[in-house]
């Protein structure tokens, strides 16, 4: 339900903005700066995303934690995500989650949350063969039909 909310929320300030800046600048202006600040965001979207693919390439080839690269992608997956929902408090959150400086602090966040939750069980165990199923002999009955 929350969520729902936030959704909800979203939707209403996004239009708010849209129709703010449509009285200010006018609907033509308005829509070409939505397509503007939309094609900007996937240029630099392309760019975060290729860095983020090879910065996870080099850490699994040198055996480095790929955590911070798996952090970086799923963020710049969001990010990809709100550039895609039209509006500017959409592409502004997609941007301040592309920036590399600011996806970092969300990224720290991310991973300090995941490291107090890890939480390991060990239990100790043997593995036993498990036998095959036994089966009862099949009979077939013969009946004569007379």
């Amino acid at each position: 339900m929350p969520l729902l909310v936030v959704l909800f929320l979203a939707i209403a300030a996004e239009i708010a903005v849209v129709i703010a800046i449509g009285n200010v600048v006018g609907a033509l202006w308005t829509i070409l700066l939505l397509i503007a600040v939309s094609m900007a965001g996937v240029a630099l979207l392309r760019r975060q995303g290729t860095r983020t693919i090879t910065g996870l390439t080099d850490a699994l080839r040198n055996r480095r934690d790929p955590q911070p690269e798996i952090v970086d992608g799923s963020l710049i997956g969001v990010a990809a995500a709100l550039i895609l929902f039209p509006g500017f408090v959409s592409d502004l959150a997609a941007l301040f989650l592309l920036f590399p400086p600011t996806r970092a602090v969300v990224r720290r966040k991310i991973m300090s949350k995941a490291a107090q939750r890890r939480t390991f069980t060990v239990v100790d165990g043997e593995v036993v063969p498990e036998e095959p199923a036994k089966q009862a002999p099949i009979v077939i009955e013969q009946r004569d039909h007379d």
